[in-house]
Order: C-alpha cells, then sequence, then structure tokens
C-alpha cells in the first residue's frame, strides 16, 4: 500500500528544498496556479485486487465519504482554515491542498425556532423573526464563516533557495501535515474495505406533480 508522508531532514537546507519542489501538485480549477496535491485514484494506491474491487463498489454508496470528509474537516481545524484540503479533478480523484480564511460573517443574532440569521441584533429592531415571527437571539461570540480558494496557487513560482530557514521548515511540516492526512484516508478507506460491503435498500420518494382539479372540487 502506497504511503505519501516521508521523513525529512528539516536541518537540512537541500532536503527540504528538493522535498518541496519534487512534492507531486495538481493545476487547480483549470488554471494555471497549482498546488500541493497527491493522486488518490485507487489504482495507483498500491491495494491488492481484492481490496481495489471493493472500493470501486463501496465508492457508490451513500455515506462512503463521511468519515473521510471527517478527516478533512479536522485537518482544516488543525490549521485554522488557512490550509485546508478537497478533492479535485474530473472524477474526484485528487487530494489538493487549499488556501482558505475564516472570518465573521456579519451576522449578529439568529432565530432559534427556524435558524434564519440576521444582520441586526435585538437590540436594533423588534427582536422577531422576519421568517416565523419567534424571538431572536443575538449570538455571544461573532457568528464565522469559512471560505475556501481552490483557484489560488500555493509556491507556484517560488525560489525556495531563497526562503528563511524557518520558513522552510514551516512550510515542509505544513506538507508533512497534509501527507499524513492522505495517508489517513488511505487507512480509513481500507478499514471500509474490510469491514463493510455493498448491500441494497429499498426506499420510497415522494414528488409533486401538476394535476388538473375541477374548479368546484378545489373551492
Amino acid at each position: 500500500m502506497h504511503k505519501f508522508y516521508r521523513t525529512i531532514d528539516k536541518r537540512s537546507r537541500k532536503a527540504m528544498v528538493t522535498f518541496l519542489k519534487e512534492h507531486y501538485r495538481y493545476c487547480t480549477m483549470r488554471s494555471n496556479s497549482s498546488s500541493y496535491a497527491h493522486n488518490m485514484k485507487l489504482h495507483g494506491l498500491g491495494f491488492d485486487s481484492e481490496t481495489r474491487g471493493k472500493l470501486y463498489d463501496l465508492i457508490q454508496c451513500d455515506g462512503f465519504y463521511c468519515t473521510i470528509n471527517d478527516l478533512i474537516y479536522d485537518f482544516g481545524i488543525e490549521h485554522n482554515w488557512l490550509w485546508q484540503a478537497g478533492f479535485n479533478g474530473r472524477s474526484g480523484g485528487y487530494l489538493v491542498l487549499y488556501q482558505g480564511e475564516k472570518k465573521p460573517s456579519g451576522y449578529k443574532s439568529f432565530c432559534p425556532m427556524c435558524g434564519q440569521k440576521n444582520w441586526t441584533s435585538i437590540s436594533e429592531n423588534s427582536g422577531k423573526c422576519g421568517v416565523c415571527k419567534h424571538d431572536r437571539i443575538d449570538y455571544i461570540t461573532p457568528h464565522m464563516v469559512v471560505n475556501t480558494f481552490p483557484s489560488r496557487g500555493t509556491d507556484d513560482y517560488d525560489d525556495f533557495e531563497d526562503w528563511e530557514m524557518y520558513l522552510l521548515r514551516k512550510r515542509v511540516t505544513l506538507i508533512q501535515s497534509f501527507d499524513k492526512l492522505a495517508d489517513s484516508i488511505v487507512a480509513e478507506a481500507v478499514y471500509l474495505a474490510n469491514e463493510y460491503q455493498v448491500g441494497e435498500e429499498k426506499y420510497t420518494v415522494l414528488k409533486t406533480r401538476a394535476v388538473m382539479v375541477n374548479r368546484q372540487e378545489a373551492v
């Protein structure tokens, strides 16, 4: 099974520069920008044929990516959302390192009944929800929103030879953290392949359609 993380001698400028320069990259959003990435397509991860076959079936199931998305979410939290990860590519086969941010949304209050957010504090108006008329509540701490910049490149044209050593170490540590994420995703996929199989579940879908109704009956 393929492993993405590897140890780098952070006392050596040459070792760190080589690591960053040679790390796999992926062009983001069909732009001229690229970022650090990993090819996560099943055929290239070194799985045995049985495991690979199971995973090709399981990835079609609802819920397969739930725990994997949790790992990606935890990575975002670990880096205060300044660095995030996500799948990219036509078939979502590449794990890409994204830049991001977490900042105040501007919302000051919300409705605990329907969840509607409002730009004003309850002290600034009636305090009633404009949707369900329930009493709104002010946020105790600023409401935050997370943004992702999937088309923004990272270290596209940087000359690492000019970087200070502490900056090199910081960047290598970040990319190693990203590499560990890729390994965790692969390990989780193997766990799912070993513990689960594809089953079938019947469910009913309610749909609304237009029908002809007699005028008198409609009244």
